[in-house]
């Protein structure tokens, strides 16, 4: 064996390595540095155009993809179901209606739905209140998980059909399932950061104010009919009234009218 060609190559791979280790921790640094001005810089836009942030924001600092499918619907899924007669639509929308409507206050709130959901929807404690319209008399619901809701994802909805009493007296329903994690966490851009976006592209008018950051899913891609792929998104509601969508990985602001990216 040669002593000094082998000495010389151990020298050279620790020479690599240092390297790379170097670049590595600098990497971060550069990182950490680009994070605190952003955050820095957006603060001071916010305060010139006296835009306010009335909410705790979030701290969580990375997440993962979710992949999940559309649940085929069974016969055995409907047959226990409370006060209600209930059939499947083309096997992944179930449609019930009330035998005796389901009557609820006059003043709608998440809680008492949070009631209704449990007794009478199926897998009903996987769904949360979303929104209620007055002129067509629905309720929106959508589903949790690990207390992170799927915004506007029409496969994991429940709707609620009211009478002019205010009754409940039938709904749609579609669901996700078989939910798994999907890829390695990555690094979350923060809820302040997602603010920026949102205020860099013009939806955030000056005196505004911030009143609700939190972090749940969108469905960023459909692979097939039954596929979905969900990334972590910030909901930043403005005003009380206004809802807005960020990626929560690469700060894209999220367009209202494209629910799904169907990949053909």
């Amino acid at each position: 064996m040669d002593w000094n060609n082998t000495k010389s190559i151990f020298i050279m791979v620790f020479f690599v390595l240092n390297i790379f280790l170097l670049y590595q921790f600098l990497e971060k640094i550069n990182d950490s540095q680009y994070e605190s001005f952003t955050e820095s810089t957006t603060e001071e836009l916010l305060k010139e155009d006296e835009i306010s942030i009335e909410t705790p924001l979030p701290k969580q600092k990375s997440d993962q993809f979710l992949i999940a499918q559309s649940k085929t619907f069974e016969k055995k899924d409907i047959q226990h179901l409370k006060n209600q007669k209930a059939k499947i639509i083309d096997d992944k929308k179930l449609v019930g209606t009330f035998k005796i409507p389901v009557g609820m206050k006059e003043e709608i709130n998440a809680a008492d739905l949070d009631i209704f959901l449990k007794e009478y929807i199926l897998k009903g404690n996987e769904y949360h209140f979303w929104s209620y319209d007055e002129i067509s008399q629905t309720i929106i619901c959508y589903q949790v998980a690990d207390k992170k809701m799927f915004f506007n994802n029409s496969k994991g909805k429940v709707t609620l059909y009211l009478n002019k009493k205010g009754e409940i007296v039938s709904y749609e329903q579609m669901y996700l399932e078989g939910i798994e994690k999907f890829n390695k966490p990555k690094e979350l851009t923060s809820a302040l950061n997602a603010i920026g976006a949102l205020y860099q592209n013009g939806d955030i008018d000056p005196k505004s104010k911030v009143t609700n950051v939190k972090l749940g899913y969108y469905n960023s891609l459909q692979t097939t009919s039954v596929s979905h792929l969900l990334v972590p998104t910030w909901w930043v509601v403005i005003d009380d009234e206004t809802d807005l969508f960020v990626n929560a990985f690469d700060k894209e602001v999220i367009e209202l009218n494209t629910e799904e990216k169907i990949l053909e």
